[in-house]
């Protein structure tokens, strides 16, 4: 983003690769000041990764784009008009193929400087590149480091020298190179966390002392939260799990409360998760909680949240409201000493099928908004019984006395079941027949027959899955039993 022809209003620059032309673009697009944007202008690049910084590297008060190149490896500039044109880009040779950039005036003599990464191979590094101000840039020196997949450049220290946060896949970390303030950098110290993928820098806790955010992309996914001390070091990071095979993270104050919140990209689950900075209110675990399938008309057991002040004067808590079809109760009170914690714990009350969500607002002194725990569940009419079975041991190739689970239709309207197969670990172990596929009037039954037929030795196990119209669809039994 940047104001690249001057009218006040954001503009965006966009980096594109087209694989089958092996071609690269950045593509502008003015912006109207209202959220909306005017048709792309398109400026060729140098081929290569689709990665593109804004600042102004020339000093003449106007924005320009510094984007990579890989054929061949180049720094590849456009100088900006200030009229929201560009000029042809400028190449300057890399020592390497890299893949991620920063800029910055990593040497303090007033021009930007760039610090680009190679990702893959045994040279994988961070190298420097001092800026000539012309747009032109001289090699100055390598960091090694373990596969890099980003880079991020920011004061880490207050009134300190440029700095560098870069993302270590392979080696599981966040890396913090300090500054010397000549185009030089200390030795990487090393934050561990895992499977990193991209990073963040900005002041989460409201101490004026910068931290830092890793992108967790899997196994686990989620986003960790490294608190800053003020001399460049930081404390174990805090992990929240979110998503899964996350790549990115957005910083802002997305509820207005003055307080820097995330947005979480998720490309297996196709959506943006949002964490509200709950300042000096911490929630054990963060929200949603998601209750298990519960029976219209009935209540499920309690799940609690653990809220803990880790702030350093008592928590004043105005209201807790819960809204849905939803039950809470509390022991917080209207006062939470620091470092104490109290429990709210909420309850599953479905008067129809269907997945259901609701909210618990929480009003206390930790910010101007109300902190929100998400709810969620899903009211079936549906019951199995049992809920397990256990077959014991059989023998490989033999086939055990059959067992029963009734599926019973609670609901005062027919029940349609469209289909009962095996899933899990070895759903070939077993077998099923049933009279329950088709329609099954209101309170009313049928039955599934399952058998156990093993064709491996040891533990087997799958679940009976059952697809209907009950809401909370598939219902699931286990089913278990030992192959000899």
């Amino acid at each position: 983003m940047g104001d690249f022809n001057g009218d006040g209003n954001l503009d965006l620059a966009v980096a594109l690769f087209r694989q089958e032309t092996g071609s690269s673009s950045i593509a502008v697009l003015p912006g109207n000041g209202d959220g909306t944007f005017r048709p792309p202008a398109y400026y060729p690049t140098s081929p290569g990764r689709s990665w593109v910084q804004v600042g102004d590297v020339n000093n003449d008060h106007k924005l320009d784009m510094v984007t990579l190149g890989t054929s061949p490896n180049v720094l590849c500039v456009l100088l900006g008009n200030g009229d929201g044109t560009f000029q042809p880009f400028i190449e300057t040779p890399l020592p390497e193929q890299d893949n991620a950039i920063a800029l910055g005036d990593f040497n303090n003599d007033g021009k930007l400087d760039a610090a680009a990464t190679l990702e893959f191979g045994a040279q994988s590094s961070v190298q420097i590149m001092l800026g000539n101000g012309d747009g032109t840039f001289t090699y100055f020196g390598s960091y090694p480091l373990i596969d890099p997949t980003a880079i991020v450049a920011a004061r880490l220290i207050t009134g300190g020298n440029l700095d560098l946060v870069v993302v270590n896949g392979d080696l599981v970390n966040v890396s913090v190179l300090l500054g010397n303030g000549d185009g030089s950098f200390q030795p990487a110290v090393n934050y561990p966390t895992s499977d990193p993928i991209w990073a963040a820098v900005a002041d989460f806790d409201g101490d004026g002392i910068p931290d830092l955010v890793a992108v967790n992309f899997y196994l686990p996914s989620g986003v960790s939260v490294f608190l800053g001390n003020g001399d460049g070091t930081f404390q174990p990071g805090i992990y929240y799990p979110v998503g899964s095979e996350n790549r990115f993270v957005g910083v802002g104050d997305f509820n207005g409360d003055h307080k820097l919140d995330l947005a979480i990209p998720s490309y297996l689950y196709d959506n943006v998760s949002v964490l509200l900075n709950t300042g000096v209110a911490s929630f054990s675990p963060i929200t949603p909680l998601n209750f298990q399938a519960q029976l219209v008309g009935s209540t499920s057991t309690p799940r609690t949240v653990t809220l803990t002040n880790t702030g350093t004067t008592a928590l004043t808590i105005s209201s807790i409201k819960v809204l849905g079809q939803f039950g809470m109760s509390s022991s917080c009170g209207s006062s939470v000493a620091a470092g104490a914690n109290c429990t709210i714990s909420a309850t599953f009350s479905p008067k129809s099928r269907g997945t259901k969500s609701g909210t618990i607002s929480v009003a206390d002194s930790a910010s101007s908004k109300p902190q929100i725990i998400e709810l969620a569940g899903a009211g079936t009419v549906v019951t199995l019984s049992p809920a397990s079975l256990t077959f014991g041991s059989s023998k490989v190739g033999t086939k055990s006395s059959p067992k029963q689970i009734q599926l019973t239709n609670t609901g005062a309207t027919s029940l349609t079941v469209s289909g009962v197969k095996f899933a899990g670990r070895d759903p070939g172990d077993f077998a099923q027949t049933n009279t329950c596929v088709g329609q099954v009037a209101a309170g009313a039954s049928c039955s599934i027959t399952v058998t156990f037929k093993p064709i491996k030795t040891g533990s087997r196990s799958a679940s009976v899955r059952v697809s209907d119209s009950g809401g909370a669809s598939p219902q699931q039994a286990a089913v278990s039993g030992t192959g000899t």
